[in-house]
């Protein structure tokens, strides 16, 4: 078997077929075969070892959820056998530093810690931080081989293994659905999109491997027309937003080593925290990355799984929490809205079967991961780019993935987004109207700004009302023409839970331009 299988793994079950891998001599035959009980063989299946790689693929027969079961590859005299194998739904975990945060990290760990051995048919893998410039067919070093949870397990260490995020996504949804949840880790805390992306997919962008912008290219810019949007501090300043990259942060190094040589597992969805680091780097090719890798792996994990992989497997994703307090720069605030494709909500046309997990009410000035203080002319920033409350995190994760990944009616999974504005001019007032019912926490919010004609720059629109589904704004002197619309757009938009909108059902209203 290829490394990633393991005693304790849990394989993909119906209604399609898990696919399962290895090595061995090239021209002979290699059997598989599924028991129960050791003695009970329930499917057997053959096929050759290919050429020059020497690799072989079986596609089992779709099976129920449950187990435990018995693998055992065999070629000639040689077995490798497989224990305690399960059949449920397999989920992969990508991304950065804050996926990469242990149980041992998050608020209330010690408590989420002693939960683990509730949760025996919740199995985790994680892929150790491996980087290579070519793709490879096998991962080279395993983190964590597949393992029952446990207080070690779940919290080895800060940054090291298992994921708070994807544990408590896959914790979230075995209690949902009652059968056994595979989790794989593939993360590394500061590193890019493009260093997850195949080369074709930054070429879609744009993007070189040097990470240089080709001539003529046509890759998405975002930039307004209206005259409120500036440049951002970085541009403005004549920081060159295309450095050369080195280690895990060179492109396509992280999809060669640690993503490639999974792609012939067959997959139920994807869960991806990433993005702070590229609101330093291409945060403004973003909008074209992020689509691009979703449907580059789409593709990758269908071919790869010989189809048993949905083409449109679900991919969710958490926008971008805080970093700064008070900070001007508009870096995550961009970010934030490139996640969405520029479209504000998800899934949308650019990004279908999706779901998004907002995060910018999660801010956590006090965690001591990452703690930054930011020093400015007249100001100090304070804030981490780490916070420790990964169970809310996980809580809307969850939610987008019972509605959109497995299809639950009438399941709010999303909180409130603007439909239509219309201006009062003879009153000074824009009427907001929004998809569902609201619940204002902060009135006095500076959360609306507008750009006004004739005006260079945002201007604060104070809330003059919330009923229902609808915002009252002032206008003030903003006149007669509202070039734009923004809310939420700061790197530190408000305090812990205390967003100005949110729906009954807590979810907070995602930012929007």
């Amino acid at each position: 078997f290829a490394s990633y299988y393991g005693n304790h793994m849990v394989l993909q079950k119906e209604p399609v077929g898990a696919m399962v891998w290895g090595h061995g001599e090239p021209g002979a035959t290699v059997a598989v075969a599924l028991s129960r009980d050791s003695s009970l063989v329930i499917m057997k299946k053959t096929a050759p070892v290919k050429g020059p790689s020497g690799t072989w693929t079986i596609v089992l027969d779709p099976m129920d959820p449950g187990g435990p079961y018995t693998l055992t590859a065999m070629q000639g005299s040689e077995n490798m056998t497989l224990q305690d194998v399960y059949f449920g739904d397999v989920w992969l975990c990508s991304g950065q530093s804050n996926m990469v945060m242990t149980v041992l990290q998050v608020t209330n760990a010690s408590r989420e810690l002693a939960d683990a051995a509730h949760y025996p048919y919740v199995r985790l893998f994680a892929v150790a931080p491996t980087r290579s410039d070519v793709e490879l067919l096998d991962l080279e070093h395993i983190l964590l081989p597949w393992s029952i949870p446990t207080a070690e397990n779940l919290g080895h260490g800060n940054f090291t293994y298992f994921s708070a995020v994807c544990w408590l996504l896959g914790r979230s949804l075995y209690e949902a659905r009652q059968y056994p949840i595979g989790l794989v880790e593939a993360a590394w805390g500061g590193t890019p999109i493009e260093a997850w992306s195949s080369p074709r997919a930054l070429q879609a962008c744009g993007l070189q491997g040097d990470m240089g912008s080709k001539a003529g290219s046509s890759s998405p810019n975002f930039r307004p027309g209206f005259v409120c949007t500036p440049l951002s501090p970085a541009l403005a300043s004549g920081l060159s937003p295309n450095p050369l990259l080195s280690g895990p942060q060179t492109p396509s190094v992280l999809w060669n080593a640690m993503i490639h040589p999974l792609l012939n597992m067959t997959l139920q969805g994807v869960a991806w925290y990433q993005g702070e680091a590229n609101a330093f780097l291409n945060t403004d090719q973003y909008n074209c990355t992020f689509p691009t890798l979703i449907t580059d792996w789409r593709w990758a994990f269908h071919t790869g799984s010989a189809g048993q992989t949905e083409l449109l497997l679900p991919f969710g994703f958490v926008q971008l929490s805080t970093y700064h307090q008070q900070s001007p720069d508009d870096s995550f605030a961009r970010l934030r809205w490139h996640q969405t494709a520029d479209l504000g909500v998800v899934p949308n046309a650019r990004m279908p079967n999706t779901f998004m997990a907002v995060a910018m009410d999660l801010g956590d000035e006090h965690s001591p991961y990452g703690r930054r203080v930011q020093a400015h002319p007249s100001l100090l920033f304070l804030g981490s780019i780490h916070p420790r409350d990964k169970q809310n995190v996980a809580h809307r994760l969850q939610l987008g993935a019972r509605a959109v990944a497995y299809r639950e009616k009438n399941l709010v999974f999303q909180g409130p987004y603007p439909t239509r504005a219309i201006l009062e001019v003879t009153k000074g007032l824009l009427n907001i109207t929004y998809s569902q019912e609201l619940v204002c926490r902060q009135r006095d919010t500076q959360a609306f700004e507008v750009c006004c004609s004739g005006q260079h720059g945002w201007v604060l629109a104070p809330v003059v009302m919330v009923e229902s589904r609808r915002v009252t704004l002032a206008l003030g002197g903003c006149g007669t023409l509202v070039l734009g619309l923004r809310y939420a757009w700061a790197e530190w938009p408000c305090d812990y839970q205390s967003c100005a909108l949110y729906n009954t059902q807590g979810l907070p209203a995602p930012p929007f331009l």
